[in-house]
């Protein structure tokens, strides 16, 4: 049995490289992971599962064939896409999963996450993070016209890129007392998550016990993937 995990795909129109690595990846390596996970981000923008173009449409259909292959995927969302759905899960045969979500990998308890809910030092992104998760707020996006959730999507954009781009590093990366918390609430010695764009593997201590942090990779020059089967985890990345 193994599993594959990716995250911040950030899939979107003026990046084909990004899809076509992704499509390759479902049809070549992915095909050898009964699971695949998708952390959050997977598309730049979703806008609702009304909303879908030729890119979505490609990528939905790859997921359908996936499962017809009889291979399982999990999606879940992220700050650029928690208006993903029901329709979309539907139609591409995938399994919305809850952030935090705690899976049996190999006989370990492990915690996924998104990330984004970690970063509680960047508090004007953390505030907004409570209105548009909240359920009347998604709502409402979700019921107004197309046009007008096309031009909220593309301010909410242009406004996150340049309030990261100001901000130190250290305030839109993690909280490490939060990772903590987290871990010791669900009582895992293992944490995978994205959203940060920092790659790594961190060792860490909980509860006087060797544990670890694992972040996923961003697909912005490389395609980054995490591998685990019964021999371990492998962090590995591929050029776009």
């Amino acid at each position: 049995m193994r599993s594959l995990f990716i995250s911040d795909l950030h899939l979107e129109q003026k990046r084909p490289d990004i899809t076509r690595a992704f499509l390759h990846l479902l049809t070549g390596p992915a095909d050898a992971a009964d699971h695949l996970y998708i952390l959050g981000d997977f598309f730049e923008v979703w806008l609702g599962d009304d909303t879908t173009d030729e890119l979505a449409d490609s990528v939905i259909s790859a997921l359908a064939a996936r499962a017809e292959r009889g291979k399982q995927t999990f999606i879940m969302h992220g700050n650029r896409d928690f208006l993903l759905g029901k329709q979309f899960c539907r139609r591409a045969r995938c399994t919305l999963l809850q952030d935090p979500c705690l899976i049996d990998l190999h006989g370990e308890k492990v915690l996924l996450m998104h990330g984004d809910s970690l970063c509680i030092d960047d508090i004007e992104y953390m505030r907004m993070r409570r209105l548009l998760r909240n359920p009347l707020s998604r709502f409402i996006l979700r019921n107004l016209p197309r046009r007008t959730r096309e031009k909220i999507g593309r301010k909410l954009r242009s406004e996150s890129t340049e309030r990261t781009r100001m901000k130190p590093s250290e305030i839109t990366d993690v909280n490490p007392g939060m990772v903590a918390d987290v871990m010791r609430r669900y009582g895992v010695k293992r944490l995978i998550h994205g959203h940060t764009h920092r790659p790594d593997r961190h060792p860490l201590v909980i509860e006087g016990e060797p544990a670890e942090r694992i972040v996923l990779g961003d697909w912005d020059q490389q395609a980054w993937t995490l591998w685990a089967d019964a021999d371990g985890l492998e962090l590995t990345s591929s050029p776009l």
